[in-house]
């Protein structure tokens, strides 16, 4: 027949939950907690029934985004995309601009949800086994170039998490927020004139 359009296939529920569950994280950006599920209805191109039928509440749906937003599995991507062949230099700054990326989101995530801190499900035993694995990532990525170092390369990165946590938050940096040319510059060159 001519001019019939196919229906979609139906979502399974875990497809529907997580297109729910998309939709609803940038909203939180905006509305924190205040957002409303027909604006995340509207947002996902469902009924807002649709959103009761995947959670048990609002809440529960909220904090599957917030979960979302703290899953380490997209830094890790990122950082494995890195060539440890690649100048130190040009290692430490990727890995800085990943890490402020995802510091400077997770501030103003926190910031829009009137939060302190990260979530209570941030801090699971699987979230730090996967915090493990990055940070064990990252000092691999250095180690090619541990013989140039004055410290070894789990220090090297450990100073530079703590620089780039530091220097990305608005509040700690009285708003002067580090680039990650400054940030790097400072952990391999230090402060110091050369003359």
């Amino acid at each position: 027949m001519e001019g019939r359009r196919e229906r979609a296939r139906p979502l399974t529920p875990e497809e529907r939950r997580e297109a729910l569950v998309s939709a609803t994280l940038p909203l939180l950006y905006t509305h924190g907690r205040a957002v409303t599920t027909r604006l995340i209805a509207e947002t996902a191109g469902v009924a807002e029934g649709t959103i009761f039928r995947v959670f048990d509440s609002k809440e529960a749906l909220v904090d599957a985004a917030v979960a979302r937003a703290f899953d380490p599995g997209q830094i890790a991507a990122r950082i494995a995309e890195i060539d440890p062949a690649e100048p130190l230099r040009e290692k430490l700054l990727k890995i800085t601009s990943i890490l402020q990326q995802r510091f400077r989101a997770s501030f103003g995530l926190m910031r829009a949800m009137g939060e302190m801190g990260p979530p209570k499900h941030a801090h699971t035993e699987s979230r730090r086994t996967e915090m493990r694995a990055v940070r064990a990532a990252l000092v691999e990525l250095v180690e090619p170039d541990a013989d140039a170092l004055s410290v070894d390369p789990a220090m090297l990165v450990h100073t530079l998490r703590l620089l780039t946590f530091a220097g990305s938050n608005e509040q700690i940096a009285d708003g002067q927020v580090l680039t990650p040319e400054q940030i790097v510059d400072t952990i391999l060159h230090g402060m110091l004139r050369k003359d």
